[in-house]
């Protein structure tokens, strides 16, 4: 006879095993704290999805496989899957978020077949994982080089302003990702002679990173010196995100370049809101800008101004076959096609 096991209970104990260490990743090391709070956010989701669907969730142990037993797991898994995907997707969610709650339960899945010998048989493969291809939005180098020079600009803005915009271009300088850009320290400086070198281990990837800073970033680093102990001024993702969009509109970045996202493979315009939700305008250039800009700013403009990808690889952390590095291959490529471009057609004959 196939016993049955509580769904709750056993999650509960992936998401224990993962915070504690005692269950790792496939090289040994610890799972990570912000993965640990990814798992911990779709147990809760399931939950409420549970509650509101009345879908009662459990784990079915299968000690002999025979056809009826295997198509009966097969039918009720694909129910939830339906069932889950739907109601996430009822919430405004679009692919990529949706293909991460499956992923979870791929990889719970694989850990009671793996850690705790319990045998489901491979229901969790008729999960799919749909991905949707985002454009990314990054920062031309002209207009990365008027954010760093332009004194004019620089001197009208409000002082709130002038800090998120030396926080935005040193991240577009040195790649780094915002939470390790924010915990930057003196001890994250090393100078030499001639020299002054960003030194950072990430806390997502743990690689080792070192950058030669331009003058314009040092300048920015010598404005908040001693600045809480840490080397830029100190502000929330969120906040930042929401005064870059406004540093952006300042600036007058507001050409229309739409945005869109996919529900079931299926892509759709997104529009955003006013202020007073009556009424919806298509994304603007500065509507897309966020603290991501900045990393993906950096290592496209190494990329487009000639660097070996081997060494801005080295620069972002990247590994040598990240298919989220070769996005900014492809976006760099296609600058670089549309100057050439450009070449080429001044070359013509009138």
């Amino acid at each position: 006879m196939n016993k049955e096991l509580e769904f709750f209970t056993l999650f509960d104990k992936f998401i224990s095993e993962s915070k504690s260490g005692k269950r790792l990743k496939k090289d040994g090391t610890k799972i990570r704290p912000n993965t640990v709070e990814r798992y911990t956010l779709v147990r809760n989701e399931i939950f409420r999805f549970t509650q509101i669907a009345e879908f009662n969730m459990r784990i079915r142990v299968l000690q002999r496989l025979n056809s009826r037993e295997l198509k009966a797991e097969n039918v009720y898994w694909k129910r939830f899957y339906r069932k889950y995907s739907d109601y996430l997707y009822s919430l405004g969610c679009f692919d990529n978020y949706v293909g991460a709650h499956f992923k979870v339960l791929r990889t719970f899945f694989n850990y009671l077949k793996k850690d705790k010998v319990i045998f489901t048989g491979d229901v969790h493969s008729n999960f799919y994982i749909r991905t949707e291809n985002i454009p990314i939005t990054v920062l031309s180098p002209d207009q990365l080089q008027f954010l760093i020079y332009n004194t004019e600009f620089e001197n009208s803005l409000p002082a709130y302003l002038k800090r998120a915009k030396d926080i935005f271009v040193f991240g577009c300088t040195v790649g780094l990702r915002f939470s390790d850009l924010m915990n930057l320290t003196n001890k994250n400086v090393e100078k030499t002679f001639n020299s002054v070198y960003l030194k950072v281990r990430s806390m997502k990837t743990s690689t080792d990173t070192r950058v030669k800073l331009p003058e314009y970033a040092i300048q920015i680093l010598s404005k908040y010196k001693g600045h809480k102990k840490k080397l830029l001024p100190q502000i929330s993702n969120n906040r930042l995100n929401i005064i870059l969009k406004e540093l952006c509109l300042k600036v007058g970045w507001t050409n229309e370049i739409g945005k869109k996202r996919e529900k079931k493979g299926v892509a759709k315009e997104v529009t955003i809101s006013n202020e007073s939700k009556t009424n919806s305008y298509v994304f603007r250039f500065c509507d897309l800008i966020t603290t991501h800009t900045m990393r993906r700013t950096a290592i496209t403009t190494l990329l487009t101004l000639g660097m070996p990808e081997i060494m801005v690889r080295n620069i972002s952390g990247h590994s040598s076959n990240s298919k989220e590095f070769y996005k900014y291959v492809s976006y760099a490529q296609q600058f670089i096609d549309m100057e050439i471009d450009k070449v080429h057609l001044a070359l013509k004959i009138k």
